[in-house]
Parts: C-alpha cells; structure tokens; sequence
C-alpha cells in the first residue's frame, strides 16, 4: 500500500514539474510575444507620427507669462464690480435704430476672439451685418422657421412657458437693432493645400466665445439678445457666402435699447442653488 502511494505521489512530483514547465515555457513565450508586439507597435506609431505634422510650429516659442498679482482687496473689488457689471445684463428684444460706430463693434468681436479653444484652432467666424437689405433677408427667415416652430415643432409646454415673456415668431429686432452679429462655427479648418484641419471642441470652444461677446456688449454699454436660427441656418449661410465647413450657431442684434423697451421681472438663483463645495 505504502508502495503504491510513493508511486503516485512521485508520478503526481512528475506532473506538477512538467506543469510549472510548460507554464513557465508559455509565460516566456507570451512575455516575447508582447515585447515583440510593443516593439512593432513603436515602430508603428512612429512611423505613424511621421506623417503628421502639428497644425502649429513645431518649434513654437514659450515665453514667460507676465503677471502683476492684485491684493486681496483688489480682488475683492474686482469681482464685486465685475459682477455688478453682468448682473445689470438683460435680453432686451425692443432696440433703437441710433447708430452706433462700427469699430465699437468690431473691439467687441475682437474681445470675443481671445476665448480659449481647442489646440488654439480658433474655430469660429464673426460676420457683421449692417446692410438693411441682408438683415431683412435674415428676418424673413428667422421668422418663417420661427412660425412653424410656435405652431408645430414647439409642444405645448414648451410655448405655454414662453408666454410670461411675451415672445412669439415676430422677431422685429432683426431689422430694427443697427447690427447683427453672427456666430458660425468651423467644424474643421482647411490647410494652405486644401486639406482638411482637425478642430477640437468647437462647440465648446464657440460657446466661451459667445459668452465673452455677450459680457463685451455689456461692457460697451450695449445690449443685445440671443437669437437661435434653427432650421434657417443653412438659408442664412447662404445669403452670406459662407463656406461649408461653418454652420451658423446664433444671431446678436446689438445695439442701444429703445426708450420704451420693457423686460421680465426676473430673478436669478441665489449663488447656494448654483454651487456646491467640497
């Protein structure tokens, strides 16, 4: 009995060694393997960055970023009178025709134009439109698609939550309101050669924009109200020659307000509905 069991316990030594063995040999191989594979890889990705070039200079310059730190009362003021500055902002929807000078307007685009964007791409276009007869080509549009939005595409609730702020599809700023201001989005650029331009996070990246042009007009003194052009964007693009890598995201008619323009008695969260710290 004692015999057979030496037996088997030598046999089971014997499997266990050739099992260790062969998890050993295939572990080694494995280990290779991938080794080999990572290798290709690099080689692939090499060659692979090889055939990109950076959409800025490879060589770009890092300078030092020069920065004068306020005090803390400083601070204080400035937030203060920054707030105060945009919690004065409305969406007024009745204008003035009074002119207002265009390189006001064009410092308030060029504000726009120092928002942050992806991989620095810039992806967005300013059109100002100041000629009487292309802002009423733009109204007529707006209103058209406006129209059906109220009386078909807009559900019931969405128009019954409209009605406290007395907007309809009549959009008379359009045409009253001395310019418009129209954000386009590039969904990608084009090279020197033609070729298409990777543009990272342009909705995002148009969207600060548009933020920072709403706090400029306020800034100057100005007011304005987002206007959505919907389905009318293709139309408008083009009325305005616009090239088929940018879509029309919103409309800004800027200018001074009417005399008699009203606006909703509206109050904003409270800063603890609005935030939450950890």
């Amino acid at each position: 009995m004692s015999c057979n069991r030496s037996n088997v316990f030598a046999k089971s030594s014997k499997v266990v060694r050739h099992t260790k063995q062969i998890f050993k040999q295939s572990y080694e191989d494995s280990t290779s393997l991938e080794k080999e594979l990572e290798e290709e890889t690099e080689l692939e990705q090499d060659e692979l960055d090889d055939e990109f070039v950076p959409a800025l200079p490879s060589d770009l310059q890092h300078i030092p970023f020069v920065y004068t730190r306020p005090s803390p009362e400083q601070l204080v003021q400035r937030t203060q009178e920054f707030y105060e500055l945009v919690a004065a902002r409305r969406s007024i929807r009745s204008f003035s025709s009074d002119p207002v000078s265009k390189d006001i307007i064009r410092e308030i685009i060029k504000a726009a134009g120092t928002a942050p964007s992806g991989a620095h791409t810039e992806p967005w276009t300013f059109v100002l439109v100041s000629d009487v007869q292309i802002k009423a080509q733009i109204r007529e549009i707006v209103e058209r698609e406006e129209e059906v939005n109220y009386k078909r595409r807009m559900g019931k609730q969405w128009t019954t939550d409209l009605k406290p702020l007395r907007t309809n599809w009549i959009k008379e700023y359009l045409t009253t309101a001395p310019y418009l201001i129209l954000v386009f989005k590039q969904m990608y650029g084009l090279t020197e050669s033609g070729e298409r331009k990777n543009h990272y996070y342009h909705d995002i990246s148009v969207a600060i924009a548009c933020g920072i042009l709403i706090t400029a007009i306020q800034a100057a003194g100005l007011v304005t109200v987002v206007s959505t052009p919907l389905n009318g964007g293709p139309s408008i693009r083009k009325i305005l020659n616009r090239p088929a890598n940018e879509k029309l995201v919103l409309v800004f008619p800027v200018g001074y307000p009417a005399s008699d323009a009203t606006m909703p008695d509206l109050h904003r969260k409270h800063l603890s509905e609005i935030l939450v710290e950890f």
